[in-house]
């Protein structure tokens, strides 16, 4: 059985936000913890006195609630179980899964002491239902797989080091703690993964019927990590392989991956004139583990692979975060919070001279006066010019 693991970042979110007059949303890929989230929320509420009748929890997953995937019955259940004169808290999994959902939430957020919880692992509802029917009256959490400190709470492994591998090569969907030692277990719990986003929140969803070309462009996404990246390069590269397909449908089928949180778009941003450029962006995985089941490697393209894990923590942290563009130079990431603005570099490993020059030499390029950071797996510290230099592993277990 799973060790339950404390998301307490996203947990504290949900605190903030109990009873305030706002639907709490929390997106993510599925399998990424959300329903846990809800049953750690939960305990919470009843430990603070909740009584087990005014909470309503509801899986849109579950077969045994086929029925309720029809919004008028969904409301009438949900109506029925209120309490009077006292909070109900209404907990809804995999939202999107019923039929026109947004009327049935747009219903009860009028009424008085219900506090609507949902999840959802499309980022099209966000964009489309929901800001058509509830626009103003949500707030999205925006849930990733395990963090490398998340991850620490589960896996006994002394050597840091060699956790850290792991944990890059089978990713942080929790679950793969409760089997980190069975690679085969490993391989087939990704696998079901990577078949349940594809079929129900890309082709299902989009209307897609071409298995083999979305496959083919996971594929590339994935191999291309980290790199620059336009609809136009994989069209040519299909046609290479005698596959037919036009810019417009990659696009979409890019747009459908991206909304089932499978990538995150990167935009790139001219640092200079202080804009940011509509071509070429770059796409990371939202778990280096299922990227790397998909291309089935674990230890190629490691610089990329730190790149992907160094992204997903700065949207863990709450930032911003774009592709930096200086002259023909390039900065990895562009990351803003509120007024604060941080510059990073990633490498694997600092081992030549034209390595550091690189790594250094793009940041002090840039004459601001914000942190700049040079993120890699060296133990030594190589810090310069008021650049600092962090070891990846102590970074991301902070």
């Amino acid at each position: 059985m799973a060790k339950l693991i404390a998301r307490n970042e996203y947990l504290e979110q949900l605190k903030t936000w109990r009873e305030k007059d706002m639907i709490k949303v929390v997106t993510g890929v599925r399998r990424c913890g959300k329903s846990t989230l809800f049953e750690l929320y939960i305990d919470h509420l009843k430990s603070t006195g909740v009584k087990p009748e005014q909470i309503i929890s509801i899986n849109l997953e579950d077969v045994d609630n086929a029925e309720l995937l029809n919004h008028a019955t969904l409301h009438e259940y949900i109506k029925a179980r209120l309490c009077d004169n006292k909070w109900t808290y209404v907990f809804i999994d995999e939202v999107q899964n019923c039929d026109e959902y947004e009327r049935a939430l747009s219903s009860l957020y009028l009424r008085k002491n219900v506090d609507i919880y949902i999840t959802g692992s499309n980022a099209y509802m966000l964009s489309g239902e929901l800001a058509t029917k509830l626009t103003g009256r949500y707030v999205t959490i925006d849930m990733l797989t395990l963090s490398f400190a998340e991850y620490c709470q589960a896996i006994v492994i002394p050597d840091n080091r060699k956790r850290f591998v792991q944990y890059m090569n089978f990713g942080g969907f929790p679950y793969t703690t409760a089997i980190d030692a069975d690679r085969m277990l490993q391989s087939v719990y990704l696998e079901g993964i990577y078949n349940t986003v594809l079929v129900k929140d890309v082709m299902t969803r989009h209307k897609i019927s071409d298995v083999s070309i979305i496959e083919a462009i996971t594929k590339f996404l994935c191999s291309n990590i980290g790199s620059p990246v336009s609809a136009k390069k994989i069209t040519d590269t299909m046609k290479s392989t005698g596959r037919a397909i036009s810019v417009n449908t990659v696009e979409n089928y890019i747009s459908a991956l991206t909304d089932s949180y499978l990538f995150y778009r990167v935009e790139r941003y001219d640092i200079k004139g202080k804009m940011h450029l509509k071509t070429m962006p770059k796409y990371y995985a939202c778990d280096t583990g299922l990227r790397n089941w998909i291309l089935g490697s674990e230890n190629a393209d490691i610089g990329h692979q730190l790149e992907n894990l160094v992204y997903l923590q700065l949207l863990r942290k709450g930032y911003r975060v774009s592709i930096g563009k200086m002259r023909d130079k390039e900065v990895d990431f562009v990351a803003v919070k509120g007024n604060e603005k941080i510059y990073i570099q990633v490498a694997y490993l600092l081992a030549t001279p034209e390595t550091i020059e690189r790594e250094f030499g793009n940041l002090e390029m840039i004459k601001d006066f914000h942190a700049k950071y040079v993120i890699s797996m060296d133990d030594i510290d190589m810090s310069r010019n008021g650049i600092k230099h962090l070891n990846i592993i102590e970074w991301l277990a902070d």
